[in-house]
């Protein structure tokens, strides 16, 4: 059943003449602007338009297709999902080098993630293809993923001893590297778990947050982002070669774009999510709180710099070892002038 409801099918012909050929892509988060702003209108609108009407496609996102997100990356490699979106924090248990451009703590800002992407993408796209057979299109990031709390704090050092929602590994190296608790929770479990006391604090993005009402539940928002999110675009590599040549080449032109499109709405969301947080006249997009914003002290981006060197990069070169270390210092160690030695 799944097979079928994913693969590439023909339908009714366009005008008696032009066949209408109708790709299903399954996308990344639902409910978030990556998706409703960007992903899905380029597919069941923007595809159509762009060809004159002779190609289509219909998108669901990952999480309500049935998909498992660590599972993803498998089922493109056998053709099961031709066309699928892959979160990277959602691979790193079984692939933890594919994280390494955003670990956490490593980007305190959208440029110097940008940097490290950069660097990391040759890399990531020739693996993809030559170990999984999968052709990498397009990478999708989310916007900064920030420290809710019900309770005051002024520094990230204040964590120490808290109960925090994470969703990856390298968030939980992060806060117990501050002294805090992390507690693994899905997405659409946030609010249960901080609702049953499970969490006092939650890291999640500075939109999806506000979307999910963290707002009207937690008092003070860090501002510091812990990570980001990325996400993978790719195609059975099989698929994608069969896929007629004109529509190869249309997406290859037009999901740049897209892409491009999402990063800018990424770095426009960090920045809207914390003002409606704060129910700051610039609040678009979002509903008002009246949170406080913890800005990043020089006291704090010390204490980030600090963790990330002597536990973020530690820990994950330790679940990767030399795997992990000769990719780092070929990729971002450069560009980030910190070379990593794999782990004994």
């Amino acid at each position: 059943m799944l097979c079928c409801a994913f693969v590439l099918c023909s339908g009714q012909a366009v005008a008696q003449t032009v066949p209408l050929q109708k790709l299903r892509i399954v996308g990344g988060l639902a409910g978030v602007n990556q998706y409703t702003h960007n992903e899905e209108p380029f597919w069941t609108k923007e595809l159509s338009r762009l060809s004159g009407g002779k190609f289509d496609a219909e998108i669901v996102p990952f999480d309500r297709a049935g998909v498992p997100g660590q599972d993803m990356l498998r089922l493109i490699q056998l053709g099961v999902v031709p066309f699928g979106t892959m979160l990277v924090s959602s691979l790193s248990a079984q692939y933890p080098q594919y994280g390494a451009p955003d670990l956490a703590g490593l980007n305190p800002d959208m440029n110097s993630l940008k940097k490290n992407v950069s660097a990391f993408r040759p890399y990531l796209e020739q693996t993809l293809r030559e170990r999984h057979g999968v052709e990498a299109l397009a990478l999708y990031v989310y916007p900064a993923q920030v420290v809710f709390c019900k309770k005051p704090l002024t520094s990230l050092s204040h964590l120490a001893g808290r109960r925090i929602r994470v969703s990856s590994a390298t968030q939980s190296d992060f806060v117990s590297a501050l002294g805090g608790v992390p507690v693994l929770t899905g997405f659409a479990q946030i609010m249960a778990s901080m609702a049953s006391g499970n969490t006092e604090c939650a890291i999640t993005g500075t939109m999806s947050g506000n979307t999910l009402g963290l707002h009207e539940v937690t008092t003070h928002v860090h501002a510091l982002p812990i990570t980001w999110g990325l996400a993978i675009f790719g195609a059975n590599l099989a698929a994608w070669s069969a896929l007629p040549a004109d529509l190869r080449a249309l997406l290859s032109h037009e999901l740049p774009k897209l892409e491009a499109a999402i990063w800018t709405e990424s770095e426009r969301e960090t920045a809207a999510g914390l003002a409606c947080n704060k129910g700051d006249l610039a609040c678009s997009g979002g509903s008002k709180g009246h949170m406080l914003e913890v800005s990043v002290s020089a006291q704090d981006e010390r204490r980030r710099q600090e963790i990330f060197t002597a536990s973020v990069l530690r820990n994950w070169l330790q679940r990767c070892n030399a795997t992990c270390a000769e990719v780092w210092n070929r990729t971002i160690g450069p560009v980030r002038g910190i070379m990593a030695t794999a782990a004994k």
